[in-house]
């Protein structure tokens, strides 16, 4: 149950500071793999492996599995393709998993050159050097290995100075990881403070799950936060106003991979992977997050003397196009085109927290000094994050 109104209002209060540096987004980089798959080829491969359980699933007395379905993925969701880190293995249905070989210890692995991949085009877009970054924060979905973080391998790749660590908030981790970024820049704490998203989700994707095999993609961002001077303007760059993050506990998203699962099997040393993948209720989620998501945008713009109507551009998380035209209807009281809230997961799928940094980074040359628009990420938590940028 989603909590009362009066409940909200103090979840959504603001925590201003006073004096604080200004900031602003210095450079983003967006790294999208080659190989994609599309709707009518996931499908020929679930329904393939349908065709070769049910009949094992009959000798057990158990229901048939139903097929899945291309134009009912593209209705439900928006999605018509995926791109993705591996193809090889995910449309063979004898594995219906990417094929993606363990890296000994002294190589990259696989999530820090994903995502050190997309931070040096974040650092090539503001004209920093990597020595010049004082923080890597590797905020994302899912991670590799719980230690050594991510974030300090993909500092070493990189060579920037100072510290890193891992954070994660589901698809909203991108903006949890900017809000912290921001507000430690802010405090002076940092001077610049990248903030890496690497998201492998087709790893940790059930492809036999008929609710989420054609959810997600693969994608990896970057996000260089950087001081401003208190009178300085960067052409083609955003201030960050503010940022926000809300969160309330739902178990509608979850997975429970990890180092526990193993614990509870017969044979300890069996990690058995159904049942802890990702799952979702998907109706339950479309209602609780659309109504959550109204709220907190409609308030958080209030927070600042905005409407919807004064942003130039929304850029979603992106999950699902119904629920994104949902929630601008309630805030606008009416449908709202490509052209103020785009989106691109009907070419790259659900890619998790990095989908609304890939939004932002495709559409927003066209915006002039002043217009503001609104970055806004929401997820398994439930969790919510918003950013509120001004074009320099």
């Amino acid at each position: 149950m989603l909590r009362t109104s009066e409940q909200e209002a103090s979840d959504f209060a603001p925590h201003h500071s006073n004096a604080m540096t200004r900031v602003c987004v210095g450079g983003i980089g967006v790294e999208i793999p080659e190989a994609s798959i599309s709707n009518e080829e996931l499908v020929d491969s679930f329904n393939a492996w349908v065709d070769a359980e049910n009949p094992n699933r009959e000798a057990r007395g158990l229901p048939p599995l139903a097929k899945s379905d291309a134009e009912f993925i593209e209705h439900a969701s928006g999605i018509r393709q995926r791109h993705v880190y591996e193809r090889d293995g995910i449309l063979d249905p004898a594995r219906m998993a990417p094929n993606i070989p363990a890296r000994a210890d002294d190589e990259l692995s696989v999530m820090a050159e994903f995502g050190a991949a997309a931070a040096r085009k974040a650092l090539a877009h503001a004209g920093v050097e990597a020595r010049d970054v004082d923080l890597v924060i590797c905020a994302s979905a899912h991670h590799q290995r719980p230690y050594p973080a991510i974030a300090i391998e993909i500092q070493k790749a990189l060579g920037t100075s100072g510290a890193g660590f891992d954070m994660g908030l589901g698809c909203s981790s991108a903006l949890a990881g900017l809000h912290v970024a921001t507000n430690l820049v802010r405090s002076g704490a940092h001077r610049r403070v990248l903030v890496v998203t690497p998201e492998l989700i087709t790893a940790h994707l059930n492809f036999r799950d008929r609710q989420t095999h054609f959810i997600f993609g693969d994608a990896s961002v970057a996000v260089l936060v950087e001081a401003l001077g208190a009178s300085e303007e960067r052409p083609g760059r955003f201030e960050i106003v503010d940022t926000r993050s809300w969160t309330q506990f739902s178990n509608n998203i979850r997975t429970n991979f990890g180092f526990m699962s193993r614990l509870a099997q017969e044979d300890p040393s069996y990690l058995a992977m159904e049942g802890n993948l990702i799952k979702q209720n998907g109706n339950k989620v479309f209602k609780d997050v659309t109504i959550a998501g109204h709220k907190f945008i409609v308030d958080f713009l209030a927070e600042h003397g905005h409407t919807p109507e004064t942003m130039r551009r929304f850029w979603l998380h992106q999950a699902n196009a119904r629920m994104n035209a949902m929630i601008l209807k309630l805030a606008f009281g009416g449908e709202v085109g490509q052209d103020r809230a785009p989106t691109v997961l009907d070419r790259l799928g659900n890619t998790a927290a990095a989908g609304a940094i890939i939004a932002l980074e495709e559409t927003h040359r066209d915006m002039k000094p002043g217009e503001h628009g609104l970055l806004c990420a929401f997820g398994a938590g439930y969790s919510i994050g918003g950013a509120l940028l001004r074009m320099m």
